[in-house]
This record gives C-alpha cells, structure tokens and sequence, in this order.
C-alpha cells in the first residue's frame, strides 16, 4: 500500500455497505418491512425509532439477514436483563439458533450479550453487531464505552438502535456517525459547530453548552444524519399510517415538598428559602429534603404496581426502609442479582422496585404497570426513558407519572421543558430532512509546491 492508498483507507465515507434483504417476517408491520430493508442495504446504520416501534423485532430479522447473507455470528448487546425479551421475539419468528452468553462461549449464530460483559468477546467471530439502546453508552465509564465503540468499528456490518439519540445535545451524533464508520467526531465539530466557550454574543441560544450547531450549517447537518440514519416517533415519519400506534394518556402530576431547615448556601446560613441556581446548590438542596421527598413518593404509590425512581443511595436506601414491600437495586449488587430482580419485576413477582435511571431505564418493556414516581435531574434522556418503560405501545391503561421535587428544585423541571422543546426541534429537522441530500464537499490540494531557493 502506497501512501496515497493509505489515505484513502482513512476516509470517512458515505454509501451502502449492506446487500438486498433476504429475510423479512411475515407479521412485521410496512414500516418495519420499510427500516429492515433499508438497514440491510445500508449496511451501517442507525436505527432511531421511537419506544414501542418493534425494536427487537426489526434487529433480530437484521441479525438474520446478514447470518443467511454470510453463514457467520451476529452479536445484539444489550441494557441489562433486555436479553430474554429477545429470546421471546425470536421464539415468535420461529428463530431458534440464538443463545444468550454470559460468559464469551457461544455456540448460536445469533449471540447476545450485555454491554458490561463484552470484554469476554472477540470480535475476530462476528460479521455483524448490533448495539442495541446505543445511547446507553454514555452513562460507562471511559474504559466500557471506549471498548464498545472499538469494538463495533472492527465489524464490517454495524447497527446502532436507540429512541433517543442524543435528544437533548446534537454533537452525541458524532460518536454514533463515526463509531459505524462515517465522519469522524471532531470532523463533525469542525464542520457543523463552533465553540461557546468566551462567547460574548448577547442573544445566545445555547447558553451552558460547550458546542453550538452553527445557524447557516443547520439545514446541512440534519441532512448529513439522514445519511447513515433513520429516525421515526410514529409511522407517519417514514410515510405509513399511525392507526395502530394511537397511545393511553400520560398523566403527568408536580408535587413539591417544603424544605423546612435552615438553609446554608456556601456556609453563609439564609434567612428565606431561595430557588437553587446551579448544580452545587441543588445537590445541597436535595440532600436537605430527602426524607420529605421519599415519604411523599411513598404516600404516592401506596398500594400500587410502581417504580420508584431515584438519584442517590441514601434516597435508596430511606425508601426501602420504610415501604417493606419494595425491593431494591443498588450499584453494587452483581449483574446476576439485578437481572434476577428486573425479571422479577417483569414477571409481575415483585409489586414496587426501587432502582436509578441510569441503571435500568433503557430497554425494558414493562407495560403491566401503568405508574411510577420519579425524582426529577437536569437528564431529560433519563426521564424520557423511564417514563417510556411504561408509556409505549402495548399500553392498555393510562399511565401516571408523579414528580416528586422541593421548593428549591423548580429549576430542575424548567431545565426539563427546555430539553423536551430541544428534543421535538431535533426531531422536526431530520423528519423534515429525510429526502434531503448533503454532499461532503473536500478542497484538493492542487497547487505546485515552491521550495525555498536553497533547496
């Protein structure tokens, strides 16, 4: 390999890497039918339908279309205790050679596996994966997240699946864009954003992020994401009816608590209770009300089928003291023991859990539970995905949710709507953009090199 070949093998493309589909289930859906074809012939793609849009469905047949196209392995990672819903969708297909590994052995074509156990897996026995809950990733550590995406990238066909890519913060896209192999991440940042960091621009929109999408690259961009991405909330995205997708209310309640003790911001006590501005002061606030919060959010699923959703091991901990009859996942516990507790859960088995968003709130499907109470962050992925294990198709009753906050917190819930406006404008533009074409456009160098006269 000359040097001029070697840059070539560097580039980020834009094409199709797949082949024709040669498998498609008989009771997929036409906009299933739809993303499966157009994933097969893409090759490398990112699948971004919505909670309740048939997921599992539509990568196990991807699974399946690449196993028949190549007689080899296809490994599906995914959250925690996701694996056996994968196991059920594959028994409806009538698919068998699949197996869930926890340990590295396999003797299935189709392997699954959890994020947190991939260093057992050589990716030298796949020629497909398929992450599954993709966004996930950012909520590992440095060392996990930097072992999936290397892992992926050594894979000639790569799919990403999530309902949520990056709602909230745009440059996300670019791990995704070069983790199946296309534009590089800070390629993306050069060519789309600019930094904010010393911005003395007055009417900045993006106060508080590091990057901003710039305006006249807007329309470009979204266009550039269309490329290697299918996006769709409800059928009607990609062209087919909605008919089947019509779903219960959400009921969402706001409870606030009364912080009662003195409170003391920067070992300066204060006279009134004031709204907490930034994040040192709401940690403070929220470690003051603790015991309020849980009461309230226990008083609230009395006697239900609930989740409790909370942020630390104290508000854990004070909540499975006082309701006897949840049951409790910590950080600490093995992944067994909270696979085997999930699917308790699941199952019915168990009446209220006590987990964190950011350990159990992708993936699940737990539609035989219609409330939860949740303690709102400033993470609106975090609360999107939780409310949406219960709120997704297949819902048969309205689903409430309560938010459970003091009267120091209403920042929290302001920063929340803010990133729900932010979430919707995202997916209008690629909604918007579908059709829309983008060209990487690179200026050759082609000028005749002058030396210098000593040379």
């Amino acid at each position: 390999m000359n040097y001029q070949e070697f840059l070539e093998s560097k580039k980020h493309s834009i094409g199709d890497f797949g082949f024709k589909a040669n498998y498609i289930p008989d009771y997929a859906f036409d906009f299933q039918k739809f993303i499966i074809e157009k994933a097969i012939l893409k090759g490398r793609i990112g699948v971004f339908a919505d909670t309740g849009l048939g997921k599992t469905l539509m990568q196990i047949s991807i699974a399946n279309n690449i196993i028949r196209h190549t007689n080899k392995k296809v490994l599906i990672l995914t959250p925690l205790a996701v694996a056996f819903q994968f196991i059920l969708e594959a028994e409806k297909l009538g698919i068998d050679d699949i197996e869930y590994s926890k340990d590295g052995k396999h003797t299935k074509k189709i392997v699954i596996c959890n994020y947190e156990r991939l260093h057992y897996f050589d990716s030298s026995d796949f020629e497909g994966v398929i992450c599954d809950e993709s966004s996930i990733l950012k909520n590992f550590d440095g060392k996990i997240k930097a072992e999936v995406t290397n892992f992926v990238k050594k894979i000639p066909y790569r799919y990403l699946s999530t309902a949520t890519p990056s709602p909230n913060d745009f440059i996300e896209l670019g791990t995704s864009s070069e983790a199946l192999g296309y534009m590089g991440y800070m390629d993306m940042l050069g060519k789309f954003f600019k930094t904010n960091l010393g911005s003395i621009d007055g009417g900045n929109r993006n106060v508080g992020e590091k990057f901003y999408l710039k305006p006249h690259a807007e329309k470009d961009f979204f266009a550039w994401v269309n490329q290697w991405s299918i996006m769709c909330k409800m059928p009607s995205d990609l062209g087919f009816s909605n008919e089947r997708y019509i779903l219960p209310e959400l009921i969402v309640n706001k409870h606030t608590v009364k912080n009662d003790k003195i409170i003391d911001l920067n070992g300066q006590t204060q006279l009134f209770n004031i709204e907490a501005k930034n994040f040192h002061e709401i940690r403070h606030e929220q470690k003051q009300t603790e015991e309020k919060r849980c009461l309230k959010a226990i008083e609230l699923a009395q006697n239900k089928n609930s989740v409790y959703w909370c942020n630390t091991n104290n508000e854990s901990s004070i909540l499975k003291s006082i309701d006897k009859e949840a049951v409790e996942i910590i950080g600490s516990q093995s992944i067994d023991k909270k696979e085997e507790i999930l699917l308790a859960f699941a199952n019915g088995e168990i009446k209220r859990l006590i987990t964190k968003a950011k350990m159990t709130g992708m993936g699940l499907n737990w539609q035989h539970c219609n409330h939860s109470v949740f303690f709102p962050t400033f993470s609106y992925e975090q609360y999107y995905q939780a409310i949406r294990r219960f709120w997704r198709f297949g819902q048969k009753n309205d689903v409430t949710i309560d938010m459970v906050i003091s009267d120091g917190q209403t920042k929290v819930l302001l920063a929340l709507e803010q990133k729900t406006k932010k979430a919707i404008e995202l997916h209008k533009h690629l909604t918007e953009n579908v059709n829309s074409s983008f060209e990487n456009k690179v200026k050759e160098f082609n000028q005749s090199i002058i030396k210098p006269s000593f040379l």
